[in-house]
């Protein structure tokens, strides 16, 4: 007699598959790539490029050689995506040999090491991006000005980011640095210096609409690190912490609008595997992000510090998802 078998819960009754989310999350991405080429030149296609091939041929070695299995798992985009976002961490005009790095550390320790896509505990992009920041603190600090598409790979431009100045505002009281920031409507369009993922918060807000529409990722995560954000940025400036000339408003704007927020909130915190399952669990977890975030950004000695977050939020998820809805007719606990 034949027994029908059920898998344990969720079950997904969907034309949903890897590969297919993975492209959507990759045509999200477009528009913001596109920006960041059009900004920074030849440098974006170069990083992009080389953290691409990088992660697909790391997950192709270490499957084939090291895991042996018969079916290769780079046809799931999985590790495309991995070299793209991680490309959007970085500056266009670093050295390519410190993207391979990156990239085999990225595919390497942060997903490969812990068996493959499913059972990474950490967002691998952010792990490779957070061992170059710690191991060529110079090279990953050192931002291209945006010049348009002429913008030399090897010779470009280089100046301080947005936070960079903010951070300076907060800790020396200098109202004098002000000047120095971009408008909000270029913050906002992209026209300003920093990784590939800085340049155009518009482009980074459609793709995680799409994402949202397309009903990819759920409006949980992003919602709540932003909220959270403006918040933690508007007491700031209730308390009184902000320098002569800033004005809590525009604070708020380039807390939202600069760094790595937007690619943050939509792109990385909300992968599958590093984010919780239920919906007040990404609530917390979207909250805990933003949190950590923020006391970096004012606090800590990076100005920016989205990736750390991230990360440490990522451990939290085993706790948080511990947090499920009542079982259907389960009776109620007293």
């Amino acid at each position: 007699m034949k027994q029908l078998i059920v898998a344990p819960a969720p079950h997904a009754h969907s034309g949903d598959s890897v590969r297919r989310n993975m492209l959507l999350v990759i045509l999200a991405l477009l528009p913001a790539y596109v920006v960041s080429v059009l900004e920074f030149g030849c440098g974006a296609l170069i990083t992009a490029a080389i953290s691409v091939i990088a992660c697909v041929c790391t997950e192709w070695v270490i499957s084939r050689y090291l895991l042996k299995e018969q079916r290769q798992t780079i046809g799931d985009l999985s590790a495309v995506l991995t070299g793209l976002l991680l490309a959007f961490n970085l500056p266009s005009s670093i050295d390519w040999w410190i993207v391979i790095i990156g990239a085999v550390v990225a595919i390497g320790v942060g997903k490969m090491t812990f068996g493959g896509l499913g059972q990474n505990p950490f967002n691998p992009a952010l792990v490779g991006r957070v061992f170059l920041l710690i191991s060529f603190p110079a090279q990953m600090t050192t931002w291209p000005v945006a010049k348009g598409f002429a913008t030399s790979y090897v010779d470009a431009e280089t100046g301080a980011t947005p936070l960079y100045y903010l951070k300076h505002m907060l800790k020396a009281g200098d109202s004098s640095v002000i000047d120095q920031l971009p408008a909000l409507k270029d913050a906002f369009l992209g026209a300003m210096g920093g990784s590939l993922a800085e340049v155009c918060a518009l482009a980074l807000i459609i793709g995680g609409l799409f994402l949202i529409c397309t009903k990819v990722i759920t409006w949980h995560i992003p919602v709540s690190i932003i909220a959270t954000v403006a918040l933690f940025a508007a007491c700031t400036g209730w308390v009184g912490a902000l320098p002569e000339g800033m004005t809590t408003c525009s604070y708020v704007g380039y807390e939202l609008l600069t760094g790595g927020l937007m690619l943050g909130a939509f792109f990385m915190a909300t992968d599958y595997v590093t984010s919780p399952m239920s919906a007040w669990g990404k609530i917390i977890f979207g909250i805990g992000i933003g949190f950590i975030m923020m006391v970096i950004r004012t606090w800590g000695n990076y100005p920016e510090g989205m990736s750390f977050a991230i990360l440490i939020m990522n451990a939290c998820v085993p706790l948080l998802n511990k947090i499920r809805p009542q079982r259907f007719g389960e009776p109620k606990k007293a």
